[in-house]
């Protein structure tokens, strides 16, 4: 069974690689991870298929490449915003 990692714990799997780190390096540290997401869950080795970035310099520039392919509802409803009154 593969691990899971909630969305909000995922930084600290990120720490984990010695960096810069290639998708090759990600990949085979945590294709068989599954991020937990708001609302599904999904194998982060498919989330990092869909970034375009070969290198990463810091755990900072992975989270941000993997963050900027999420699906949306990785993150809530659509349409919510934590500032709306």
């Amino acid at each position: 069974m593969a691990p899971d990692v909630k969305l909000n714990e995922l930084r600290a799997e990120l720490d984990s690689l010695t960096y810069p780190a290639t998708r090759e390096d990600v990949l085979a540290e945590f294709d068989d991870v599954v991020l937990r997401y708001a609302d599904g869950e999904e194998r982060l080795g498919d989330v990092v298929g869909r970034v375009t970035e070969d290198v990463f310099v810091s755990p900072d520039d992975l989270e941000a490449a993997l963050y900027n392919n999420l699906p949306t509802e990785a993150v809530g409803e659509s349409g919510q915003s934590e500032g709306d009154g």
